[in-house]
């Protein structure tokens, strides 16, 4: 993808924004641009350059090369990280680092994390949880103690 059109991405997302937050505000649901605004926020906080749609593995490609997967969760100020799951990591695809990104109900951006390959991998294939071994679905709190904060700077 081209990021020339990341300024034109971001005015149709942030029009998604705010009828996501309106949705929210009415029904107490998600609308389900968590996803695709947290890629926007990444790319433009970090410098990303955007893949192409669908693209297996990785969302993104920063300035060293490295193909980064994005996952994104839009968690209330009012509830905790605690019980928070991450989408599925498929270790059968291609990537070099997991990024989360943290917003907040008005998907307003709170924090990113970045974890390496090496060290996701050890925890979706170390014994325990049938959620994490089965499905890759990492707890937010394991994540962030596998990572380093990326954003905002300290």
């Amino acid at each position: 993808m081209d990021n020339k059109n990341l300024d034109a991405i971001g005015n149709t997302l942030e029009k998604a924004k705010s009828a996501a937050v309106e949705y929210y505000r009415l029904t107490g649901k998600p609308l389900g641009i968590t996803g695709e605004y947290g890629e926007y926020i990444a790319a433009k906080q970090l410098d990303l350059h955007l893949s192409e749609a669908r693209m297996a593995g990785y969302d993104a490609l920063d300035r060293d090369g490295r193909k980064i997967q994005i996952k994104s969760r839009s968690i209330p100020k009012n509830k905790k990280l605690t019980g928070q799951r991450l989408g599925s990591i498929r270790l059968d695809h291609e990537w070099d680092v997991v990024l989360l990104v943290i917003m907040d109900e008005m998907f307003e951006p709170q924090a990113m994390y970045e974890a390496q390959r090496y060290a996701i991998e050890k925890a979706l294939t170390a014994p325990g949880s049938k959620a994490r071994n089965e499905r890759g679905a990492l707890a937010i709190s394991k994540f962030i103690s596998l990572g380093v904060k990326v954003w905002p700077q300290e």
